[in-house]
């Protein structure tokens, strides 16, 4: 399933691209038709391929790292008293 998602990521991040240069290249010729690939291309980049990539790089972390719990405040804390004694 991952080498899936990760085909699909790729994929749909390239047709994304691929849209979006092809709107640009007949702009001169097909304004309204440029519109529509511009914008299909821009939704598709980001409403479909950034948050599938988002999804599948943060399975492998852990969400708790991330937040700002108290343990982690305090942790946060203390390394940046000891980066200022260093200096």
């Amino acid at each position: 399933m991952k080498n899936k998602l990760k085909y699909f990521v790729a994929f749909s991040t390239l047709f994304s691209a691929a849209l979006i240069l092809y709107g640009f290249y007949i702009q001169e010729h097909e304004p309204e038709r440029a519109e529509e690939c511009i914008g299909l291309g821009t939704v598709g980049l980001f409403l479909v391929a950034m948050p599938l990539f988002l999804i599948k790089e943060s399975r492998k972390r852990n969400l708790k790292n991330y937040m700002l719990t108290e343990e982690n405040l305090k942790k946060m804390k203390a390394n940046t008293r000891k980066s200022k004694k260093k200096y």
